[in-house]
């Protein structure tokens, strides 16, 4: 039996994708639909970064597809993954070679934030996306440390950094242009976020589709910069289970809010302790305020982390979760937030400023 381009957009509009959680025709993920005789190729382009589980995708594609046209021949799916950019605020233009950023941000500090912001950007890495780091926290720079990256950068041109490589990452930090990790950077709020704009515009980001953004703790100077001069496509909010760290996560949240970024969700560290010795599960900062949190403001909880001496010991020998175990458990849980994260920015509105001719007006 014959059937056609049309007939196969119709039997992958029943297909849900599991990481949108929309059918693929309605994400306009299907492309360059080819039947011959009983044959069909196909392009499943996703708008998001899923190495992992292009597999998955392509056996659900071609199953389904099989089972849906009657006297189907060879089925074939390409999946791929192909990053734009998206809207952010309102007359903040794009930073050349980057297409999205994420900004990494908790209300207080010790709440694993660095941490999670470098795991977060190794997993976007490990699912196909080209990712670079910026450590915004000026007065307590850690990437270069988690990163396991010593130097300094240069500059070819006098005028542009070369970004710093770790774990095929770039990275961009005021920790690699301090002599020494003891020296104090005794810099008052202007000259703070002088350098933030210095480290992201004068870095010569080389095509990133995501620049995760490691904010300082609090709600100050770097944070209103941010929101004002630096195009962020959305922020996730870390915290930990217990009531005074929650109390500053929705401070932060609530700042964002204010300034118009929108909140992609929250990651809630140190959810449980795991007992080293024994593998005994406790909830020794409390249970359920991640989740809660998510209820009263309506955002995603995208996932729990468990206080483990392992990814602490990791982050601090400069080879974090996702490299170091990157099929085990909790680099699982990276990647599941790293996908969800990207699937919201997907689903966010375009950026369309680089379809539009520049206008150049001459008098003659």
């Amino acid at each position: 039996m014959a059937f056609t381009d049309a007939d196969v957009q119709n039997a992958l509009k029943n297909l849900i994708d599991p990481n949108t959680k929309k059918d693929f025709v309605a994400g306009k993920s299907i492309k360059n639909v080819k039947v011959s005789g009983s044959d069909v190729t196909l392009d499943v382009v996703l708008g998001y970064p899923a190495k992992s589980v292009w597999g998955e995708i392509k056996a659900m594609v071609e199953d389904h597809l099989k089972k849906n046209l009657s006297g189907a021949g060879k089925v074939e799916a390409n999946v791929s993954s192909k990053v734009v950019p998206h809207a952010v605020q309102r007359g903040v233009k794009l930073v050349d070679g980057v297409k999205n950023i994420i900004a990494v941000a908790s209300g207080k500090g010790g709440v694993g934030k660095s941490t999670t912001a470098i795991n977060l950007a190794l997993a976007l890495s490990a699912e196909g996306a080209k990712v670079g780091i910026l450590d915004a926290d000026i007065y307590g720079p850690s990437q270069p440390t988690m990163l396991g990256v010593k130097g300094s950068p240069v500059s070819n041109d006098g005028k542009m950094l070369e970004p710093m490589i770790g774990h095929g990452l770039q990275a961009m930090s005021i920790g690699f242009m301090i002599p020494s990790d003891d020296q104090a950077m005794v810099w008052r709020g202007p000259m703070v976020t002088q350098a933030l704009e210095q480290l992201l515009n004068q870095t010569r980001w080389d095509n990133l589709d995501y620049l995760v953004v490691d904010m300082p703790p609090g709600t100050g100077d770097v944070q209103l910069t941010l929101a004002q001069k630096v195009p962020v496509t959305g922020a996730v909010i870390v915290t930990t289970p217990q009531d005074i760290a929650l109390m500053d996560a929705r401070k932060g949240l609530k700042m964002f809010e204010k300034v118009d970024i929108k909140i992609l969700g929250i990651v809630e560290n140190m959810s449980t302790h795991i007992c080293s010795k024994c593998g005994h599960e406790e909830h020794i900062f409390g249970s359920g305020g991640g989740e809660k949190m998510c209820a009263d403001y309506n955002v995603e909880f995208l996932g729990g982390l468990p206080l483990d001496i392992n990814i602490r010991m990791q982050a601090d020998a400069g080879a974090p979760t996702v490299v170091t175990e990157p099929d085990g458990n909790i680099a699982k849980v990276y990647k599941q937030i790293a996908r969800r994260v990207a699937v919201k920015i997907a689903d966010m509105a375009q950026d369309h400023s680089a379809a539009f001719p520049k206008i150049v007006v001459k008098s003659t």
